[in-house]
């Protein structure tokens, strides 16, 4: 079955002047245009499509990438405003509508908006909602401690940062464990830490521990043998430079530092670090 709004593999079945028109099934056959054609494209054989709607509502393939598919979330731009709904800029020549009975408040023409993409069943059209919290925590939270996940960051808090863990559900980094810029519609790496009684999840942008110094230890070796074998930086610098240098705590930096000291590796002055 053709997956609207996302990724298909599928079959060449005749070649056009203008394009290509691919085995659609049940939804009939789909026009890939010449500018999205694959050089050297023959009948039977198989591209890795994106199906959606084009200006005219007809069923269309591309080779674009979307800012966002079927069932995902993601931070998107409006680029117009009609008496219909706003339109969001979707990287396809149409853009993606967002329904007034979607939107929480009003959208407003040059502000970006966490939305989720989904497929209409009254109208067969792709469309994405505001409302992100119908589409979230719909499922257990079953995950192992500190496993690697991926984060959308979707609102600041007054504790920290309001997350989506993995399309599926929401998430808090708190403030005081928070050691880099973050910005609304940010994608991520993370780790959960808890699912807690009350199913609410925090999750961490750093792993506890040894982990996170080895990581930064491999940081710090790659910036002195790209510079000559030297940094003028140490573990007595401030902690704005260290983070703007390896993104993590002065703490951790300095966990890093020693841990490549004891092994022989480095040479540590008072406004410097150096290769042995």
């Amino acid at each position: 079955m053709i997956k609207l709004g996302q990724y298909n593999v599928l079959r060449v079945v005749k070649v056009v002047d203008f394009g290509v028109y691919l085995d659609g099934e049940e939804r009939g056959e789909i026009l890939l245009p010449n500018e999205y054609v694959p050089r050297d494209c023959n009948p039977d054989d198989d591209i890795k499509v994106f199906i959606y709607f084009d200006s005219e509502d007809r069923i269309i393939a591309t080779t674009e990438t979307p800012v966002i598919a079927v069932g995902e979330f993601a931070a998107m731009k409006v680029v117009a405003v009609t008496d219909v709904g706003a339109f969001l800029d979707w990287g396809l020549r149409k853009d993606l509508l967002v329904p007034f009975r979607e939107q929480k408040v009003r959208m407003v023409e040059g502000c970006t908006y966490i939305v989720y993409a989904y497929v209409d069943e009254d109208s067969d059209r792709i469309v994405a909602t505001e409302k992100v919290h119908k589409f979230l925590d719909n499922t257990p939270a079953e995950y192992e401690a500190w496993q690697e996940v991926n984060l959308l960051i979707m609102r600041k808090t007054d504790i920290g940062y309001s997350v989506i863990i993995n399309n599926a559900h929401t998430g808090l980094i708190y403030t005081n464990e928070i050691f880099q810029p973050l910005h609304i519609g940010q994608k991520l790496i993370g780790y959960m830490k808890e699912v807690r009684e009350d199913g609410k999840i925090d999750v961490a942008l750093q792993k506890p521990g040894y982990d996170i110094v080895e990581g930064i230890t491999k940081q710090i070796m790659t910036a002195l043998a790209d510079n000559g074998g030297i940094l003028d930086i140490s573990d007595k610098s401030d902690a704005e430079k260290i983070y703007t240098l390896f993104a993590c705590s002065k703490k951790n930096y300095k966990k890093a530092v020693g841990l490549l000291y004891k092994q022989g590796l480095i040479g540590v002055e008072a406004e410097e670090i150096y290769l042995r």
